[in-house]
């Protein structure tokens, strides 16, 4: 099946209009410099793909910057040969040609994407590429943020462009957002043009052509999509049959929906602790379904210590080489354990905690209304640090909330503008409410806090 990008469906005057360029320079380029490169009708007519035009913007963007039409040529002509080059390499590797949507740059993944042999002068494309993304997010600026992913297909591989622009121009708007500078609002617009364009490359990629199907899906409360999206477009680009099911899959309804796909391996992702618990949980429902599960997420990069816990395979902290770990678990997919189990102590905590939180949340409520912090401020820190409370029980570490402490600060500080001060002053509150309300059955987490306000203590002595 041809890629949608390379079909001939555009005549000479479309293109004049959408590039603005004069019939006579384009037949000039293609004459001396051999781009673009135009299919011609029956009768001698040109018919030009969307990727051509793509081009033909790319150059005229280069010209707009100072440089000449043969030296924008040449550029464009060494990209092409170095990634011809990998894809002859990476023919050459797995004894089979990689099909034609892959645009002949991607290396096999056996090694993993070396973030993909990025030359410095790519390097510089692809950096000046991103920032221009980004910013046209942040401006909402729709047009010249799809103009700008047009650019950067024309010029490399979807993977490259997914992972080197879209996935890092996100986590750049993202850091932004999570220090107060970018709204949520802005985030949200950036993080629909990405989702809508990775659906359009999923849409147009071939059938499956390997054997064994792979589900792919976030567990229950996960809302982050992009990740799981990207990897099921990694793997499908590279043959795999991948069912995608997107956000916040509810787990009463995974067996289900197992009998119905029949995978061979379920992928799940993660990117905070309260997810991480809800993996845990449909982990051992595919367990005793005997299906093996692969997860990963930049929670299980934070906290190396849940890998014990999970029963599944642990995909790595980079999203370049995962689906180079999923093939080697294809051929003979196992299903295994979690190396820890939560103890009884811990369940029990768990149930108690979950009975009387509201209980707990009540009496922080009411011994920081003398403080005069908005109202809000204490709700978002109540929901954030009571789904914390609860995945750490739930997982059977309370230490684990340690490592999610500085990003819960950072959020507090940085995006519901609580001051530092008052963090620590709600902390303590919280401590109070806990003895008063949680007693015995909640010694993990009344002995955690004491430990954490003893240290706070120690700090400002």
């Amino acid at each position: 099946m041809a890629n949608h990008q390379d079909m001939p469906l555009f005549n000479l005057k479309a293109v004049v209009t959408e590039t603005g360029l004069k019939p006579d320079t384009l037949r000039a380029w293609e004459r001396r410099y051999g781009l673009p490169t135009p299919t011609r009708t029956p009768s001698g007519h040109r018919l030009y793909s969307q990727n051509d035009i793509d081009l033909l913007h790319w150059l005229l963007a280069r010209q707009s910057e100072g440089l000449s039409i043969s030296r924008a040529v040449e550029m464009r002509q060494r990209m092409m040969r170095e990634g011809n080059e990998n894809g002859r390499n990476a023919g050459a590797a797995t004894g089979q040609a990689l099909p034609s949507t892959a645009a002949a740059a991607m290396p096999h993944m056996g090694n993993g994407f070396p973030p993909q042999a990025v030359s410095p002068e790519n390097d510089d494309i692809l950096q000046a590429l991103r920032g221009r993304w980004v910013d046209a997010c942040l401006r909402y600026d729709e047009q010249d943020a799809e103009h700008t992913l047009s650019e950067a297909f024309a010029l490399f591989t979807p993977e490259m462009v997914c992972l080197q622009i879209i996935q890092r121009g996100l986590a750049t708007i993202g850091e932004g957002w999570y220090r107060g500078r970018v709204t949520v609002q802005q985030e949200h617009f950036a993080s629909s043009l990405a989702l809508r364009r990775l659906e359009a490359i999923l849409n147009a990629t071939p059938p499956p052509t390997r054997a064994g199907r792979i589900l792919i899906a976030c567990p229950p409360g996960e809302e982050h999509t992009f990740v799981p999206l990207l990897l099921a477009l990694l793997l499908r680009r590279r043959g795999w049959d991948t069912v995608y099911l997107g956000a916040n899959v509810p787990l009463q309804y995974m067996e289900t929906t197992i009998g119905a796909t029949r995978p061979q391996l379920v992928v799940l992702t993660a990117q905070q602790l309260s997810t991480a618990a809800t993996i845990v949980d449909m982990g051992n429902v595919l367990l005793r379904e005997r299906i093996p599960l692969a997860y990963g997420g930049v929670v299980f990069s934070r906290l190396p210590q849940l890998h014990a816990l999970v029963p599944g395979h642990y995909l790595g902290d980079r999203l370049e080489n995962a689906t180079a770990l999923i093939e080697g678990l294809m051929p003979t997919p196992r299903a295994v354990a979690a190396q820890q189990v939560p103890t009884q102590a811990y369940r029990d905590a768990l149930a108690h905690y979950v009975e009387r939180q509201p209980r707990v949340e009540a009496a922080v409520w009411d011994a920081m209304r003398a403080s005069a912090i908005p109202t809000r401020m204490v709700t978002t820190a109540n929901h954030h640090f009571g789904r914390m409370i609860e995945a750490a029980l739930s997982l059977g570490n309370i230490d684990l909330i340690a490592g999610d402490m500085e990003w819960l600060d950072g959020l507090l500080v940085n995006h519901a503008g609580m001051p530092r001060e008052r963090t620590l002053e709600y902390l303590a509150a919280y401590l109070q409410a806990a003895r008063t309300q949680l007693g015995a059955p909640g010694a993990p987490l009344i002995e955690w806090l004491a430990t954490l306000a003893e240290d706070d203590g120690s700090t400002q002595h």
